[in-house]
């Protein structure tokens, strides 16, 4: 299995990035899709989660209402419109996919077994 995420870099703050994470060597369309972060000297934070059909989607309170997220199943990706970027989103950005994750687990990393190398988001002020 491999979850390669880009569209990472350097924006100022206000704009925005799109980050996608390609799967690989997974049946991706049973597989509910997170992306979480880690900023520097902070431990893993969740940011938005898409259950595996797209049918619930789930944000961490930091992120609701600036990023969107979605998926293609046709393309075995999925993706993260962030807007309004802040200072404070600056943060690796990793990708994660799991099966079987319920309602209530799907802002853990523990529901999700498979993970990405991450993609490095800074936001300038």
């Amino acid at each position: 299995v491999q979850l390669q995420a880009y569209g990472g870099g350097l924006v100022q703050a206000g704009n925005s990035l799109r980050l996608s994470c390609a799967a690989s060597g997974l049946a991706f369309r049973s597989y509910s899709m997170a992306w979480f972060r880690q900023a520097p000297g902070k431990g893993r934070e969740f940011v938005a989660a898409i259950r595996r059909y797209g049918g619930e989607i789930a944000y961490g309170d930091s992120v609701k209402g600036r990023f969107a997220i979605s998926r293609d199943n046709t393309k075995n990706t999925v993706n993260l419109q962030m807007n309004s970027l802040k200072p404070e989103d600056t943060a690796v950005y990793y990708c994660a996919a799991g099966q079987g994750v319920i309602s209530s687990s799907m802002k853990r990393d523990q529901a999700y077994t498979y993970w990405g190398q991450g993609t490095l988001v800074t936001v300038s002020s």
